[in-house]
């Protein structure tokens, strides 16, 4: 029995089971009332370009999403609209583009699903990405700083950044989780 461990291997499985067994099957059925809900008022969200609420609006096409940087003390309460686009864009596509080559985005440039189920095939799609490049990293690769697009955290390893987005999707996966289960025990109306 070898004494090596498969770094790479433990790293994708750890999102790869959560996702395959408790996230992505709690997002089968979403729909756009849900997608969009807002369970107290002043939530963020994603809306139709010029309607948002927050300081800011971020994104392009023919929806935005509510943004403030820094944002406000409380935070606000967000939608799963909110939160979806945020796991798509700030937790995958950003380090796709940074890290395997996809390509670039950010906050600005993000055309922003306008429905549920282009939100759940656009995270399908920078999950897969990202899944695809955690697979192909050697442990020398782990092991070196994953560089200057993470900022601050430049010079911590990569196998640091990739257990702060794993941590971040199961995160916010949960935070919508409770939101849809919210959703299903609200009043009648």
């Amino acid at each position: 029995m070898s004494s090596e461990i498969d770094w790479t291997g433990n790293l994708a499985d750890q999102l790869g089971w959560h996702w395959d067994h408790q996230l992505r099957p709690r997002l089968a059925g979403l729909g756009d009332d849900e997608y969009f809900w807002e369970p107290v008022p002043g939530c963020w969200s994603v809306r139709p370009a010029g309607t948002g609420t927050a300081a800011s609006t971020v994104g392009t096409g023919a929806y935005t999403v509510d943004f403030a940087y820094p944002e406000p003390d409380p935070a606000p309460v967000t939608t799963i609209a909110w939160r979806l686009a945020h796991v798509i864009v700030g937790v995958f596509a950003m380090r796709n583009a940074h890290h395997f080559g996809a390509p670039a985005t950010d906050y600005d440039s993000f055309a922003y699903a306008g429905d549920a189920g282009t939100a759940l095939a656009q995270l399908d799609e920078q999950y897969a990405t990202w899944m695809a490049g955690v697979r192909g990293l050697t442990p020398e690769r782990l092991a070196q700083p994953c560089g200057p697009a993470e900022g601050p955290y430049g010079q911590l390893p990569m196998a640091a950044l990739v257990l702060h987005i794993h941590r971040e999707a199961i995160h916010h996966g949960a935070e919508i989780a409770l939101l849809r289960d919210l959703y299903r025990a609200r009043p009648a109306t």
